[in-house]
C-alpha cells in the first residue's frame, strides 16, 4: 500500500460506496435517486486521489458536500438528523490535509467545514434538534483532525529518522575515505624516504664511478653494478608509492602534462567560453622544472575557473607570468562584479592553489580587490625546486 497509495484510497472509496448501497431503501425524503447517487460519488469519488493531490481532493469533497446541503430534503424542522456514509468522506479529507498537507490548509478547511454544518444546523434541522447530531459531527471531525496529527508526526519522524541514517551512512563513508587517504598518506611518505635514499645512494655513488673510472676500473664497475640495482629498487617502490597515491577506479590516460607552454591554449578555451583573457609572458619560461611548470598551468587554469564561476556577466581577466631571477611571480586578476568571489575563500580551489605553491616553497595569496573583482598572486622560487 506504500508504494501504491492510490490503491489503498480505492479500497477506502469502494468501502464507503458498497456501505452506502444500504441506505438505498432508506433515502431522505425530497431527493430523486439519481440526485442521491450521483452526490454521494462526487462525495466519494475524489477519496481515489487524496493522497496524489489532497488539496484538489478535500476541496471536490466539499463541493459536493454543500451540493448535498442543497439538493437533500426540504427545510424545516426536524427534515432529516442522519449523517450519511458519504459525508465521512469530508472528515477524511480533514484527515488528510492535516496528515500531508499541513495546519494551515487543514484550518481552512475545518473552517469551511464548520459553515456548512452551521447551516446544515440551522437550515435543515433547526433547533433544539439539531444539538445532539451537531455534536456527534463536531467530535468525529475533531477525532479526524487528532488522528490526521499523530499519523502527521509519526510521518515527520520517520523522515528524520531516515535522514539521519543516511546523513550517518555519509559521515561513515566520509571518514572511512579520510582514514584511507592518511594511510595512503602515511604510506607515501615512507616511501618517500626510501626512494630518497635510493638517489641519494645512486648519486653518491655515480660520483665515485666517475672518479674510480680511469685509475680504478673495478671500483667503478662495482659501483656502477650498486648504482644498476638501486635504481631498479628505486623503481619497484616508485611504481608502489604511484599505486598507493593513485585513487580507486582511476584509470586516466596518459598523457604529456601541461607546462607553461600550455598557457596560450587555456587561455584560448577559456575566451571561447566568453571570458576575454590577457596573457602575458615575461621571460625564460620554457626551461622551467617540469614540477614547476605544472604548478605554474594549474594554478593559472584554477583561478580562471574560479573567474568563470563567480566573477559574473561581463567579466575579463588578465593573466601575468614572469620569471624574474632565480623565481617565477604569477599574478591572476580578473574585473568581475565581486558579488559572489567570498565563496571561493572557503571552496578547495584556493586551498589547492595554496598546496601547489608551498609544494616549491612558494607563496599565494588571493583575495578581493578594493575596486573590484578578484586577484591572485603566487611567487615560486625555481633554484629550490
Amino acid at each position: 500500500m506504500k508504494k501504491h497509495p492510490m490503491a489503498g484510497d480505492i479500497v477506502i472509496a469502494t468501502f464507503l460506496v458498497l456501505l452506502e448501497l444500504l441506505s438505498l431503501f432508506e433515502m431522505p425524503g425530497g431527493v430523486e435517486a439519481w440526485v442521491f447517487w450521483l452526490v454521494g460519488a462526487a462525495m466519494l469519488g475524489p477519496l481515489v486521489i487524496r493522497r496524489r493531490d489532497p488539496l484538489l481532493s478535500a476541496y471536490l469533497i466539499l463541493l459536493a458536500g454543500f451540493a448535498q446541503l442543497l439538493t437533500h430534503g426540504a427545510p424545516g424542522v426536524g427534515t432529516d438528523a442522519r449523517v450519511r456514509l458519504a459525508d465521512f468522506a469530508l472528515g477524511i479529507a480533514l484527515y488528510t490535509l492535516v496528515t500531508y498537507v499541513g495546519r494551515k490548509q487543514a484550518a481552512l478547511y475545518a473552517l469551511w467545514l464548520a459553515l456548512g454544518i452551521a447551516a446544515w444546523a440551522t437550515w435543515r434541522i433547526g433547533y433544539p434538534d439539531a444539538v445532539l447530531p451537531t455534536l456527534v459531527i463536531v467530535v468525529i471531525f475533531a477525532l479526524c483532525w487528532v488522528l490526521g496529527e499523530f499519523m502527521g508526526a509519526r510521518k515527520a519522524y520517520h523522515l528524520e529518522v531516515e535522514r539521519r541514517l543516511a546523513l550517518l551512512e555519509t559521515e561513515r563513508d566520509q571518514q572511512a575515505r579520510l582514514a584511507v587517504g592518511e594511510e595512503r598518506a602515511r604510506i607515501a611518505r615512507e616511501l618517500h624516504d626510501v626512494v630518497a635514499h635510493a638517489v641519494s645512494v645512486i648519486v653518491v655513488h655515480a660520483d665515485g664511478a666517475a672518479y674510480a673510472v680511469r685509475t680504478q676500473p673495478e671500483l667503478a664497475e662495482r659501483a656502477i653494478n650498486t648504482i644498476s640495482a638501486t635504481g631498479r629498487e628505486a623503481l619497484t617502490e616508485l611504481r608502489r608509492l604511484l599505486g598507493v597515491l593513485r585513487s580507486d577506479g582511476d584509470e586516466s590516460e596518459l598523457v604529456p602534462q601541461p607546462s607553461t607552454q600550455s598557457l596560450a591554449e587555456l587561455a584560448e578555451r577559456v575566451r571561447t567560453i566568453g571570458v576575454p583573457v590577457r596573457l602575458d609572458l615575461t621571460g625564460d619560461l620554457d626551461d622551467l622544472p617540469a614540477g614547476v611548470g605544472l604548478g605554474i598551468y594549474r594554478i593559472v587554469q584554477e583561478a580562471l575557473t574560479n573567474t568563470i564561476k563567480h566573477a559574473g556577466t561581463g567579466a575579463s581577466a588578465e593573466v601575468r607570468v614572469a620569471r624574474i631571477g632565480d623565481r617565477v611571480e604569477l599574478d591572476i586578476s580578473d574585473r568581475g562584479s565581486g558579488k559572489a568571489l567570498a565563496n571561493v575563500v572557503g571552496g578547495n580551489g584556493l586551498i589547492g592553489m595554496r598546496e601547489r605553491a608551498n609544494v616549491f616553497g612558494g607563496t599565494l595569496q588571493a583575495g578581493p580587490e578594493p575596486t573590484g573583482g578578484w586577484r591572485v598572486h603566487a611567487v615560486l622560487p625555481v633554484s629550490t625546486a
